[in-house]
């Protein structure tokens, strides 16, 4: 359905709970390294639960040989720091949803480069951002809510 896009995520139990919503949603997860764990951590494996054998992995080995592999890919870009917000896209099968490691997100230069895809989620002003695995379901939920929910019962 869409592309989630971790780039150098940190934190196991983040990109299990990511993988179980992967899973559920018919997503492909790309991890791009280097990733801040081992893909036999028993917390990464305990977060995604069952699933793992219901998610299409996709590894790279930096954000580069992804754009490349995918030049036609529609990309969208996650971050505390978009200026328009997450629900203003008009979300199409196969898209990217890219989102930055749990400490700093995703590099300036990158967003810097892609502002007309850089988008937010709502927040009050003291929160400093939400965590990345709820940042990733609140995203992909609004992209199927957009497609009628396809498929899904």
């Amino acid at each position: 359905m869409f592309n989630i896009v971790l780039v150098e995520p940190e934190i196991p139990y983040n990109t299990g709970n990511i993988a179980r919503t992967c899973a559920a949603t018919g997503s492909t997860l790309h991890l791009v390294k280097p990733l801040g764990f081992s893909t036999e951590d028993k917390y990464l494996k305990r977060a995604g639960l069952d699933y793992w054998d219901k998610v299409r992995v996709i590894y790279h080995e930096n954000f580069q040989e992804l754009r490349e592999k995918y030049p036609e890919g529609r990309f969208f870009y996650l971050s505390t720091k978009g200026k328009r917000y997450y629900h203003e896209v008009s979300y199409k099968p196969g898209d990217f949803l890219v989102f930055g490691k749990e400490t700093q997100g995703l590099p300036q230069e990158l967003l810097e480069a892609n502002k007309e895809f850089t988008f937010r989620i709502p927040m009050l002003p003291q929160i400093r951002s939400l965590n990345l695995s709820n940042t990733v379901a609140i995203v992909v939920y609004e992209a199927l809510r957009q497609l009628q929910f396809p498929d899904f019962v």
